[in-house]
């Protein structure tokens, strides 16, 4: 297995064998119990109806009849079911039925702060097999770059000229419109 956190610059690759990779430890496929509790700072839950919390804000949970619920609660059912786990180290772990299905990255990706540029960043990470540019108010935020053979998602920040999201696996937009389909390209 290759430890993401370790060799950040396999995340560039143009195909990526996502059963040879894990995050923390944690590869995809393995049970959502497995990522460490102590490193688990916020969760989403099909449970938690309403949700509290930013900087300097301590994250509240609300279910849909308005109790307020406890983080131990939010990351029981979201690694039984569905959900997301948020640790301290700004990694992510996408979870469905109680398995893990995809890696988020926003942290660590200072490896790569040496892209000045768009055009270094596409030298970098290759040719994108889907580009969506953000804008908003006419201004270019970003773009949202996927690489169908790596099932990986990376956004660049177009007003910060750096990388500011890589996810890995299970997230919309990471599998061709034909996977998705179930049609097969000719």
């Amino acid at each position: 297995m290759i430890e993401i956190l370790d060799d950040l610059d396999v995340l560039s690759r143009p195909h990526l064998d996502l059963a040879t990779v894990e995050m923390g430890g944690i590869a995809l496929g393995a049970a959502a119990v497995d990522v460490s509790r102590q490193s688990i700072v916020q969760a989403r839950s099909r449970v938690v109806a309403r949700y509290r919390g930013g900087t300097g804000i301590e994250s509240e949970y609300h279910d849909a009849g308005g109790r307020r619920l406890t983080l131990d609660e939010v990351i029981d059912d979201a690694v039984r079911s569905d959900g997301f786990l948020h640790c301290a180290d700004e990694l992510s772990y996408k979870v469905h039925a109680g398995t893990v299905v995809g890696f988020a990255l926003g942290g660590h990706l200072s490896h790569f702060a040496h892209l000045a540029s768009y055009e270094d960043f596409l030298a970098t990470f290759g040719k994108p097999d889907r580009t969506r540019e953000d804008e908003v108010y006419g201004d270019l935020m970003g773009y949202d770059t996927y690489y169908w053979g790596a099932r990986r998602h990376v956004r660049w920040d177009a007003w910060d000229n750096r990388v500011s999201l890589i996810n890995l696996g299970d997230f919309e937009g990471n599998t061709a419109p034909w996977r998705i389909c179930g049609e097969r390209s000719s």
